[in-house]
């Protein structure tokens, strides 16, 4: 069974609602195969990570940046994932009140070090709150647990 972590700092009831839509769809019934693992940043050590098939991250934008948890997660785990995680196959989303463009440039910096591979354009969920932000994240999940499912990634 391919395991799918879903690493999100969900720190307000709607930046929790999109975490658990990522998990929904990565859960979605017709997908078997794909166990899906929900974790917060502060709390995912580097085994973790390295026993991953596919990983979703998920972070607010804070200041033009991403979250001091998120920050936090890849500073404690990219020296001891760095060799043996190569190509994981990962995807953004980002709550983000402003742009979102630092916040996405940041993490994207970060894992073009790791040598991740971004396997669909990442999502900012631009503004004030739309529910339609849900719908998105929703899809995402469910985009990348089916193909870690069907071998695509």
């Amino acid at each position: 069974m391919k395991r799918l972590l879903i690493v999100a700092n969900a720190p307000s009831p709607n930046t929790l609602a999109l975490r658990e839509a990522v998990a929904r769809g990565a859960r979605h019934p017709e997908i078997g195969g794909v166990r899906v693992e929900v974790a917060a940043p502060l709390e995912t050590e580097p085994e973790t990570v390295k026993a991953a098939a596919g990983l979703i991250l998920g972070t607010t934008e804070n200041l033009g940046y991403m979250s001091g948890a998120l920050k936090d997660f890849f500073d404690r785990i990219y020296y001891p994932c760095l060799e043996e995680t190569q190509g994981l196959p990962y995807a953004l989303y980002i709550r983000a009140g402003n742009d979102g463009r630092g916040t996405k440039a940041a993490v994207e910096r970060i894992v073009t070090g790791l040598r991740w591979r971004a396997v669909q354009e990442p999502l900012v969920c631009r503004g004030a709150w739309d529910s339609r932000f849900v719908e998105r994240c929703e899809a995402i999940g469910m985009a990348l647990a089916a193909g870690l499912e069907a071998g695509v990634f």
